[in-house]
């Protein structure tokens, strides 16, 4: 059976091959009917784009890589929903790729490897450095998402993030002014990363405005951002003698949280009446859970739509415009870990 074609499609709609094209592309200034009819016959067709021959006429493939450091964490697959939707509107495809937090494989992946099937590539990255993005982005179209801290003069690509040290701030600011004075920090990690560098800072800022102490004891170190080490680290602040414990908890993400949160219940402790708990990420997780968890929540819709934009404007460039950095808002959700109470999970 031959393979559908556009002119099949075109023939099926009632339109031109043009606008078939147009449509399949997500090109924009096609009426909602146009686009509906075409779509119509897409469906009943079975039509599938050939990326080959797109490649041979136009010199791309329309396939885009969204490169993370690991796929189980509910942040980054929420992420990549909206890193999906965004790129499906301007008709491309996404390929997704773990790292698993391994800097060889960041920057193999971020040089685009498969380069003659991607047109550009999406990458947040845990332990590149930018000097060695620097020969990378030259050539090849690049996004940077996260947390690492690239000087203006030193920007190696397009960076879309949120302000890390603001959102940690917020977090610790807010249980602050709950009353709480011993306020611990869950986060602190062992290899130094971006991400809990700039969560600390903030976490620091906070207590510093409100007239508390840092006291290391309160800020127990982790290997990684996840439930495991959340557990282990509020299990360890809650060996200490009674009169060192915290009375708070800002932990640096929604992961540790929950580990923290389990730890508290383990010990028989009432959340937010003995012990507050916050977090960083909003995932989906944090509404539904008893209790539901006071977190920061970046705007991850906001988040992947600068970045495919980005990454599609350099994809089309003729002469490539200079990198900048985007910042993408975030907000504080206050929920029963710290308010208490029990309400209905918002919609």
């Amino acid at each position: 059976m031959a393979a559908v074609t556009l002119k099949d499609v075109a023939q099926r709609a009632g339109v031109s091959i043009k606008t078939v094209s147009n449509v399949v592309r997500g090109a924009p200034r096609v009426s909602e009917s146009t686009r509906a009819r075409v779509a119509k016959a897409v469906a009943e067709l079975g039509y599938r784009p050939n990326p080959t021959a797109r490649r041979l006429r136009t010199g791309r493939s329309g396939m885009i890589a969204l490169v993370v450091p690991e796929l189980v964490s509910p942040y980054f697959a929420e992420l990549a929903q909206h890193v999906r939707t965004e790129a499906t509107a301007l008709g491309l495809t996404v390929l997704i790729e773990e790292t698993l937090g391994d800097p060889a494989e960041e920057l193999r992946l971020a040089s685009g490897v498969g380069a003659s099937l991607l047109d550009g590539v999406i990458l947040s990255p845990l332990h590149t450095r930018p000097e060695e993005l620097a020969p990378v982005s030259g050539t090849f179209p690049l996004v940077l998402l996260g947390e690492r801290s690239y000087a203006r003069d030193r920007v190696a690509a397009d960076h879309v993030l949120i302000d890390n040290v603001a959102a940690a701030r917020s977090a610790t600011a807010h249980l602050a002014s709950l009353g709480r004075t011993r306020i611990a920090a869950i986060g602190h990690d062992r290899k130094g990363s971006a991400t809990s560098r700039q969560r600390l800072e903030g976490f620091q800022q906070a207590l510093h405005e409100a007239g508390l102490p840092f006291d290391p004891l309160l800020a127990p170190r982790v290997d990684e951002f996840d439930r495991r080490n959340g557990l282990a680290a509020m299990r360890a602040l809650l060996a200490l003698p009674p009169d060192r414990r915290p009375d708070a908890v800002s932990c640096f993400s929604d992961l540790l949280a929950f580990g923290a949160r389990r730890a508290l219940y383990e010990a028989g402790l009432r959340i937010p009446e003995d012990i507050a708990l916050t977090g960083i990420d909003g995932t989906e997780e944090a509404r539904y859970g008893a209790p539901s968890l006071t977190t920061v929540v970046p705007d991850k819709a906001a988040i992947a739509a600068l970045a495919v934009k980005c990454l599609a404007d350099r994809i089309s460039a003729t002469t490539p415009p200079p990198f900048e950095v985007h910042h993408a808002p975030h907000w504080l959700a206050e929920r029963e870990s710290t308010r208490g109470g029990r309400t209905p999970v918002e919609e």
